[in-house]
């Protein structure tokens, strides 16, 4: 078999796909990329048995149908600092080579039998729908990866968890320390559904989804989700079990509340954070009169800081501790210039929103606290 595709475009899907592919793999097939040429298209395939990725382009020419496998680091290593140029493969299944040519050159590499690579298991005829802009599926994701946990213990919060309602879909992550819930109003079922889907899955979502505009449609069962996608699907086994419920540690009715320019308090954070214990990253806020005080010390190695900033404040004098490295991490996933912090006492969670919620949305992120020794 033979065909010709585009350098460029080959290249960009091939970097998106190797992604997929674990450096150690359960089957000597699944370091391989699967091609199959179908009708003038070709589409590539990449699983790791737990998450496979499909996605297809347009050939310049072939000559007919035909599938193979090819190693994933060998091509991508080859294909990956052309220019924009045609590659012409010409595949002798029988043999099991393929002979790649280019502009200035040519090399060749062995494939493999394609019906060795594992189909993946599809999500059943009953499963349940979502159809969401790229744009919010790939902002909420952004917003959410990284306060998913790393919990051996506890495997439903190392992913992101899909809360469809009656009210709005809810989109939640968090590692028990931090937690990011966002609510997309404009989507609801009157048949409440639910899943986890693992960070590699949803860090693989995140690279491809990119401006363009359209719905992604997702659709899952007890097991499995298939995302549809401008220029692919995913499908990846989904984390079972029950996750906590989020909203009993979200604290209602926030008397104190600060109104604080984002950017300014981030830097103001990343310049005291480092004068902080290491081992516990405790900055202290005292908020009081419309203005914000930022304290950090390790006395082990007689270090300390301190900042002070303007606020809008509304509420009683307090002192508060938050883990720095954390508060950080909060805002720098918002890309709102103001933020509201909303505190109840130094014994409970603090929240942070944006001043300006986004279109059809609610995001709240929340910090639990830390203890402070006056």
């Amino acid at each position: 078999m033979r065909f010709t595709v585009s350098s460029t475009a080959l290249g960009s899907r091939l970097t998106v796909l190797g992604r997929v592919i674990n450096s150690k793999n359960s089957l000597p097939i699944l370091g391989n990329f699967l091609f199959e040429v179908i009708d003038g298209r070709l589409h590539l395939t990449a699983s790791d048995s737990e998450v496979m990725m499909k996605t297809a382009l347009e050939l310049n020419e072939s000559d007919g149908d035909g599938r193979f496998c090819i190693g994933n680091h060998d091509l991508l290593e080859a294909v990956k600092g052309f220019s924009e140029q045609p590659i012409t493969f010409e595949v002798d299944l029988q043999n099991k080579l393929a002979k790649i040519s280019y502009q200035n050159g040519m090399f060749s590499l062995p494939v493999e039998n394609a019906d060795e690579f594992p189909q993946p298991q599809m999500v059943g005829e009953d499963a349940t729908v979502i159809n969401i802009p790229t744009q919010v599926l790939a902002d909420n994701i952004n917003r959410s990866l990284f306060a998913t946990a790393q919990d051996e213990l506890r495997p439903v919060m190392n992913g992101i968890y899909f809360d469809l309602t009656p009210d709005c879909l809810a989109v939640v992550a968090s590692d028990g320390h931090k937690l990011v819930r966002s609510k997309i109003l404009n989507i609801k079922s009157e048949q409440p559904a639910s899943f986890i889907l693992p960070k590699k899955p949803a860090s693989l979502l995140k690279g491809v989804l990119g401006k363009q505009g359209g719905d992604v449609v997702m659709r899952f069962d007890d097991r499995n989700a298939e995302v549809n996608f401008e220029e692919g699907l995913l499908i990846c086994r989904l984390i079972e079990g029950r996750y906590p419920n989020y909203n009993s540690v979200i604290p209602q009715g926030n008397p104190n509340q600060l109104t604080i320019d984002r950017v300014g308090l981030l830097s103001a954070l990343r310049r005291v954070q480092p004068f902080s214990n290491d081992s516990s990253n405790l900055i202290r806020f005292h908020v009081e009169n419309g203005t914000l005080q930022l304290d950090a010390e390790d006395y082990d190695f007689s270090k300390t800081a301190t900042e002070r900033m303007s606020c809008d404040y509304n509420g009683m004098p307090m002192s508060i501790g938050f883990k720095g490295s954390s508060f950080i991490e909060i805002l720098s996933n918002f890309d709102c210039q103001e933020v509201v912090i909303q505190l109840a006492d130094p014994s409970r969670a603090g929240l942070v929103l944006p001043s300006e919620q986004p279109a059809d949305q609610d995001v709240l992120m929340l910090m639990m606290p830390m203890l402070i020794n006056d």
